[in-house]
């Protein structure tokens, strides 16, 4: 006797409707992959439970992106607005860049260059020449500028030099000039001293001679 046929609606017990959810979830992931496997076709599926969880599967040779854009260039129906097709181009467009530069970037470093012919490799050739022109360059800017920056360091250092000499003999003259200065001093006093006698001495001894005269 057959399984009769089940009505298609929603289930309003919640403890079955759970149940039915996930044996009929599991069902058709099983299906997903048989169908993958057997017939080597691209199948993706994304189920959102009425909770919100996601539940997905997609075959192994292939992403989720990949079938987006497949079917967005099959079906002609736009699945994202002008903005994000526009940063999803610059993005494409940026790792294809990024790719070309890691394969020049192992070229420069000698690999992977079995399969470049004769005119990649003379190119190559020129890039690397070029860079060793541009790198002695820049080592010589480089020295010229430490000679210049050591050249200054010596000129503010004898500065820095004749300033301490010039503190250490600053004081020095002016002791020297305050010790001539009492010196001068003590020799006019002294001069004065020895002078004063003989100004006494030209006064008459006895005044009332000459009137004997």
């Amino acid at each position: 006797m057959g399984r009769g046929k089940i009505e298609i609606k929603r289930i309003e017990n919640s403890s079955n409707r759970q149940v039915t959810y996930s044996k009929r979830r599991n069902g058709i992931m099983k299906k997903a992959k048989e169908i993958s496997v057997l017939c080597d076709a691209h199948v993706s599926v994304i189920i959102f439970a009425s909770s919100g969880k996601m539940h997905e599967f997609c075959s192994p040779s292939t992403t989720l992106v990949d079938m987006l854009d497949q079917y967005h260039k099959l079906s002609g129906k736009r699945l994202w607005d002008a903005k994000h097709e526009h940063l999803d181009n610059e993005i494409n467009r940026i790792k294809k860049e990024n790719d070309s530069m890691q394969i020049e970037l192992r070229h420069l470093k000698g690999e992977d260059i079995s399969t470049l012919n004769y005119k990649e490799l003379m190119v190559l050739e020129e890039a690397l020449e070029t860079g060793v022109s541009t790198l002695k360059a820049k080592q010589m800017e480089f020295v010229r500028m430490m000679r210049k920056h050591n050249e200054m360091i010596e000129e503010e250092n004898q500065n820095l030099q004749f300033k301490l000499r010039q503190l250490h003999l600053d004081p020095m003259d002016d002791n020297v000039m305050e010790a001539q200065g009492v010196y001068d001093h003590q020799g006019v006093a002294e001069y004065e001293a020895q002078q004063m006698p003989f100004a006494f001495r030209v006064q008459p001894m006895q005044p009332n001679l000459q009137e004997r005269f």
